[in-house]
């Protein structure tokens, strides 16, 4: 059963020290600030000084972020984990690995391994990515406890493509958490860009993640950007319905300007949205318009 105790998640961001959210996970958020990044890029630690931490997305190539991550986890860290190769997400994984390189030198022990999916051929020049090891969907990852008697913590991979094509989510067993990635934000919707983004897969992954939630008693979602996010199964819904309601406006627009292209609807499907987004609003009607092509669902 997952764990019942309350989440510590405070208001405030903080880019200098971990915040324990509980006490063997740790968030350390990236000062990469950003129309994309919200707040930052959040990296979390999973674990304890006598186990080993597993780090997930540890963010871009900002060195003194890296070395924080290095200093919270005491210099012991079993594996870097990236939940897809966006440039704010996956770069910081390299120099992370080379501190812990340096650290084992003179020891038998093999620096921490990067895990992940590596990138599609889809994938944008700033995203190449390619693990040392697959962490495929289904696979996992154990620590001891940090108490020493309960059962190890389970890291599991969830394989939800969408927002990008090797994109992960992870499962912590037992704890009732979710690590989201950019599938599923606080606060905003994630950028479906094509092609290795595709909306189709998107719905069918935020699907999946729904049952993933209902079937492990997930209590908390915790995403790459933004605070956690309880209520689970609202949460997903809620972005299930918005992510539809837009294909309907998308719908509508081509409708009513059948000879119409993506420029001439953007206004029309994103008028709730600032003009200033909307050139980062475009690409995700590109990947409405794939769907809709892809289903056949409109015909002129």
């Amino acid at each position: 059963m997952p764990n019942p105790a309350p989440l510590f998640d405070p208001p405030e961001w903080q880019h200098l020290q971990p915040v324990a959210l509980r006490p063997h996970v740790l968030r350390l958020t990236c000062p990469n600030a950003g129309l994309m990044t919200g707040p930052g890029t959040n990296s979390y630690l999973i674990g304890s000084p006598a186990g080993g931490f597993w780090v997930i997305d540890p963010g871009p190539a900002d060195t003194g972020h890296v070395q924080r991550l290095w200093q919270a986890a005491g210099g012991n860290i079993r594996a870097i984990v990236c939940t897809h190769s966006h440039p704010d997400h996956a770069p910081a994984a390299l120099p992370l690995q080379t501190l812990s390189r340096s650290a084992r030198v003179h020891t038998a022990s093999k620096p921490a391994p990067i895990l992940g999916l590596p990138s599609a051929p889809t994938a944008r020049d700033n995203s190449h990515f390619c693990p040392d090891e697959l962490m495929a969907d289904g696979a996992v990852l154990d620590l001891p406890h940090p108490d020493g008697q309960s059962a190890p913590l389970r890291l599991r991979a969830l394989h939800t493509p969408g927002h990008a094509a090797n994109h992960l989510c992870l499962l912590l067993e037992g704890d009732g958490l979710l690590f989201s990635g950019d599938h599923i934000l606080d606060g905003s919707t994630t950028v479906i860009d094509p092609p290795d983004g595709n909306m189709s897969d998107y719905l069918d992954s935020l699907d999946r993640l729904a049952g993933v939630c209902l079937d492990a008693g997930v209590t908390h979602i915790l995403p790459a950007h933004g605070h956690a996010m309880a209520q689970p199964l609202p949460t997903i819904e809620r972005l299930r319905r918005h992510r539809l309601q837009r294909e309907a406006r998308v719908l509508s627009a081509m409708r009513a300007q059948p000879n119409g292209q993506a420029d001439d609807w953007l206004p029309v499907v994103y008028a709730d949205v600032p003009a200033h987004l909307w050139p980062v609003a475009r690409r995700s009607l590109l990947a409405h318009l794939q769907r809709i092509d892809a289903l056949g669902l409109f015909r002129p």
